[in-house]
């Protein structure tokens, strides 16, 4: 890894570039936009936040953040660029929570007519005009960066994946100051199963219309990794590209040039403990990095 050329914002967002011997022009971003996974991520935001919010929300953040996407999209660039020295791969990994503002969500879009579908991206229980005006602020200012890198890396014929994991289980429930006693009922024994199992790997690659948007070369490429490891691989079985999402503007701006996806997290994790800090075993996250680095269109990634 060598040092980012690409600006990183403390807190916001964080960049890494790995280089091939080879490498000339960065050919491929590997964008987190739930990239805030870990404890300290959650309490650093917390302390500066002036507002009151409910007291076990930081247990909502440990269920509903992308464990393991950061390490899974870490591992794909170094894997990548041991496999193809032309490779030049770029991983923007946001440093925002989700549980207080989603980078992913289009604000507007997301606060009228997302319900049902994806989260919001500014949550109800967020009520101080403070707090909502810093949250607003650091979301934009991830926005500016990862747009940019999309243009620089893009414009000049690369492709995007964003990379994403999600819960086993499909569960539908209210977003709002009770979420984690739902969320707690329904993950009981007695009812977790009650709840679809997705699949192991959901390719978010159509619109709401079922219009093809994603890379075909990415899509093949994550079909064949996860044939390999005997996966299940959806097309857009979950979820589709929501308009509320930042991953279906630039699917719809970069069209045929970038592949959303989503891998449940009980293959990344070495246990899956919704409602504690769970943590990416680096094995598992090493063999499905490897399949999809091996499956990717070489000299450099470019389609």
């Amino acid at each position: 890894m060598t040092p980012s050329a690409f600006t990183n914002l403390p807190g916001v967002v964080e960049f890494r570039e790995y280089r091939g011997r080879d490498a000339r022009v960065p050919m491929l971003l590997l964008e987190v936009p739930h990239g805030a996974t870990r404890a300290l991520h959650y309490d650093a935001l917390r302390a500066e936040l002036v507002g009151s919010y409910p007291s076990d929300l930081r247990d909502f953040f440990f269920v509903n953040t992308d464990v393991g996407a950061p390490e899974l999209a870490i591992a794909i660039a170094e894997a990548s660029v041991a496999i193809d020295p032309r490779a030049y791969v770029v991983v923007a990994r946001c440093l925002v929570p989700r549980t207080f503002v989603d980078c992913n969500r289009v604000i507007d879009a997301s606060l009228s007519g997302a319900a049902g579908a994806v989260t919001p991206g500014l949550h109800d229980y967020v009520r101080d005009a403070r707090d909502r005006e810093l949250l607003l602020r650091r979301h934009a200012a991830y926005v500016e960066s990862v747009e940019a890198a999309y243009e620089r890396i893009l414009g000049a014929s690369g492709l995007a994946m964003m990379v994403h994991t999600y819960a086993p289980r499909s569960l539908d429930v209210v977003v709002d100051e009770r979420i984690v006693d739902r969320l707690r009922a329904e993950y009981q024994s007695e009812r977790i199963g009650s709840w679809p199992l997705r699949p192991d790997v959901d390719l978010i690659a159509d619109d709401a219309a079922g219009r093809r948007l994603a890379s075909p070369d990415l899509v093949a490429a994550l079909q064949t990794a996860g044939g390999k490891l005997g996966y299940e691989v959806a097309s857009s079985s979950t979820y589709h590209l929501h308009d509320a999402t930042y991953a279906a503007r630039f699917a719809q701006r970069y069209e045929g040039r970038t592949l959303c996806f989503e891998v449940r997290r009980d293959h990344l994790v070495r246990e899956f403990t919704p409602f504690d800090e769970m943590h990416a075993d680096p094995e598992r996250v090493a063999s499905l990095a490897r399949a999809i680095a091996e499956a990717l269109p070489r000299c450099g990634c470019a389609a």
